[in-house]
């Protein structure tokens, strides 16, 4: 078997019919997320990257403010049922907060009340070794931990650079520490930028190749050739890496209830699916499809849930600089929830989505479902037998 090409084909995947969509971990367990963008400082400046996206100025929150933002998450997660989390920290560059560390310690302490704590960062991996060490060593202490590293060869620029990149990465999962290198395939350097995504591939370091989108982030840009496209379908499917590479962390035990995962585990386990294929489809027959990540939706076009019953803002929302408001995504055209300085409220219920495009990652894996769908978005869910209409939040 070819390693660099998904042996479960994501072509076969029927888009046009499917009516449901979300991460597994969402659909089968009491999983509420966080993506919050820390800031928008960033030490890099790459010409393909969105004005909007990085600053040089430093704009982090107050260290006290995002922990007390945490517990407040929490506490109203809780009330609504759920206590297993995920938060996924990013920027800008999230590492040059100054209490990144300090934040990270803080999620730790209460790993042991949670059923389940993960931690994500998505990074540059600018910074040295010596602060990956201080990173593996908290990071040890949640029951997951993941980094997306982004490769960018505008200053990853010589084989040296390469080299030490690829090491800090193989560090930090020799550490048990997931990582995937984000690779964003912009069309006119496709043929080197692949080049290099094999170099991590070899080195055994899962590469996500992610098609470039315009600035609107509304749809994916023109320049592709028919094998390029293939190569964005199927190409460098996620692998067990990590697990092969741990040498030192034995990590806490997860508080699930059984029935919820065996859930999780068995139409994978029946369909031989990868564990670590993080997404699950249902069509309109009720057969599941399966893959490896959300990164890969915008090289299909799946991004438009309008009229969807999504679970955003009700087990999952957003934060962002420089405003500091607090949203139910990154693609919602909704009010916002809140904001960090003034506080925010949660759904009480999942609500219909009335954006037009959900091209974020982190917002298109959120648990879905099409009008009329009689299928769970969460263990527990019977809402979708009561018909929910509810565009009272729109702008």
């Amino acid at each position: 078997m070819d390693s660099k090409f998904s042996n479960y084909d994501f072509k076969a995947i029927p888009f046009d019919d499917l009516v449901r969509v979300g991460q597994r971990t969402m659909l089968y367990r009491d999983m509420f997320t966080v993506s919050w963008l820390l800031g928008r400082f960033c030490n890099y400046r790459c010409s393909y990257c969105w004005p909007y996206a990085r600053s040089d100025k430093k704009d982090f929150r107050p260290t006290d403010l995002c922990l007390k933002t945490i517990d407040e998450i929490k506490r109203q997660a809780r009330e609504r049922g759920f206590n297993s989390f995920h938060f996924s920290l990013s920027g800008g560059e999230p590492t040059f907060h100054p209490g990144y560390l300090d934040i990270l310690k803080h999620l730790a302490d209460d790993v042991n009340n949670t059923n389940y704590t993960s931690v994500h960062m998505t990074s540059n991996c600018s910074r040295n070794l010596k602060w990956f060490e201080q990173y593996v060593e908290t990071a040890s202490k949640f029951h997951r931990a993941s980094i997306t590293a982004s490769y960018h060869r505008e200053h990853v620029n010589t084989k040296e650079k390469r080299e030490q990149f690829a090491d800090k990465l193989c560090f930090v999962q020799e550490h048990d520490v997931q990582v995937t290198i984000n690779q964003v395939m912009v069309p006119q350097w496709f043929n080197e930028l692949y080049d290099e995504s094999l170099y991590f591939h070899n080195r055994g370091i899962n590469v996500t190749l992610k098609p470039m989108s315009d600035p609107t982030a509304s749809r994916v840009v023109d320049g592709y050739t028919d094998d390029m496209l293939e190569k964005l379908y199927n190409g460098m499917p996620q692998r067990g890496f990590t697990e092969e590479k741990n040498k030192f962390v034995q990590r806490p035990k997860p508080n699930f209830k059984i029935d919820e995962d065996d859930t999780f585990r068995k139409e994978t386990y029946q369909q031989g699916v990868p564990q670590h294929f993080q997404v699950e489809f249902k069509d309109g027959e009720n057969k599941s499809w399966f893959m490896d990540q959300a990164e890969r939706f915008n090289a299909f076009n799946f991004n438009r849930f309008k009229g969807w019953e999504c679970s955003s803002g009700y087990r999952s929302i957003i934060i962002r600089e420089p405003d500091g408001s607090i949203k139910r995504s990154y693609s919602c055209h909704d009010k916002p929830l809140g904001n960090i300085e003034t506080g925010f409220k949660l759904f009480d219920t999942p609500k219909n989505c009335i954006s037009p495009t959900c091209v974020s990652s982190a917002d298109s894996k959120i648990p879905k479902r099409a009008p009329g769908t009689q299928l769970p978005l969460y263990p527990g869910d019977k809402s979708y037998q009561q018909e929910v209409v509810d565009v009272s939040n729109k702008i």
